[in-house]
């Protein structure tokens, strides 16, 4: 087991969790109490961020979140992701992973759908104390929207970039980003981005976040401004977790562009 004494970050996609095909929000328990168990052990400092899945993208379409200011579909969306969250925790706890749920609705505020700024404080301390901060997709407040969608996919490299972690990972339903003949690209950087884009699709279901061509360009944004590498790989498959944590290179890397 090679276990970093550096926080490591784990984004559990919507779509691994939940029926994201759902129009209620319905949780992957299977699922959910694999990753579970591959999470508890693993035995160093670690982040988890998860999509809202059919527990939030469901009623942001539905309130147009981030088009127009709604308050009762800002309360929906919110209280919906919040129950999802809860059960995240509550079975990571099962398990003994001392997880404990902060709602980015509570600590961050955003301009114009883009993170402006989030109480981190809290964050470091669980961190330093052995707890593991659990965040997730959430509706919060914006300067100029007055309310907007905060994807997980933005919060995962925001988090990286502001408390110097260098090892995050993105499971997803797929393999990694895949080209037309469904085999996974095994990496991209920026100056490789356009050969691969058009290969790059959205999601097949509900998804107000930009599907895999969204988490692409978050982690290319932030290997640019960085220099961090990051994965794209499937969650859904048993073991991966456990070996991304225990640090396997896994799916499609997304790496900075190589210096001369």
């Amino acid at each position: 087991m090679n276990v970093s004494t550096e926080p490591v970050i784990l984004k559990l996609g919507g779509s691994v969790i939940t029926d994201k095909a759902a129009d209620q929000g319905v949780v992957r328990e299977d699922s959910l109490r694999r990753i579970a168990k591959e999470v508890s052990e693993y035995r160093g400092k670690m982040i988890i961020v998860h999509g809202a899945g059919s527990f939030g993208h469901t009623y942001a379409k539905k309130y147009q979140l981030g088009k127009v200011f709604d308050p009762e579909g800002a309360i929906v969306t919110h209280e919906s992701v919040k129950k999802l969250a809860s059960r995240v925790v509550d079975t990571l706890n099962e398990y003994g992973v001392r997880a404990i749920a902060v709602h980015p609705m509570c600590c961050t505020i955003c301009r114009n759908g883009r993170i402006e700024s989030m109480y981190l404080d809290n964050i470091k301390l669980m961190l330093e104390n052995g707890l593991v901060p659990v965040l997730h997709g959430d509706v919060v407040m914006d300067l100029e929207l007055r309310a907007c969608v905060l994807s997980g996919d933005q919060i995962v490299p925001y988090l990286a970039k502001e408390l110097k972690i260098t090892r995050l990972g993105l499971g997803s339903a797929e393999d990694g980003v895949l080209d037309n003949d469904g085999k996974t690209v095994p990496e991209i950087t920026p100056k490789t981005f356009e050969d691969f884009k058009h290969y790059i699709r959205g999601s097949g279901s509900t998804d107000v976040t930009g599907g895999m061509l969204g988490k692409v360009q978050e982690l290319l944004e932030l290997s640019k401004t960085s220099c961090i590498t990051s994965y794209i790989f499937n969650a859904g498959k048993d073991d991966n977790i456990y070996r991304f944590l225990n640090g396997e290179p896994m799916g499609t890397t997304i790496s900075p562009d190589k210096r001369v």
